[in-house]
């Protein structure tokens, strides 16, 4: 039997209760989404939330 232990410190959980509640989701229907978009605005908040905690 083998174990893999991670340390996810404290934005892996932020991730997760963030993918959870369906925040990303929630800022993409109220913004919208183009085709042309490579990031979606949901990303982009994810991503400034996760680096302001960082």
């Amino acid at each position: 039997m083998s174990v893999e232990v991670s340390n996810l410190d404290h934005l892996g959980l932020v991730t997760g209760i963030i993918d959870e509640i369906g925040i990303e989701r929630k800022i993409n229907e109220l913004i919208g989404e183009k085709a042309t978009e490579k990031v979606t605005v949901g990303q982009v908040v994810k991503g400034m939330v996760l680096n302001g905690l960082g």
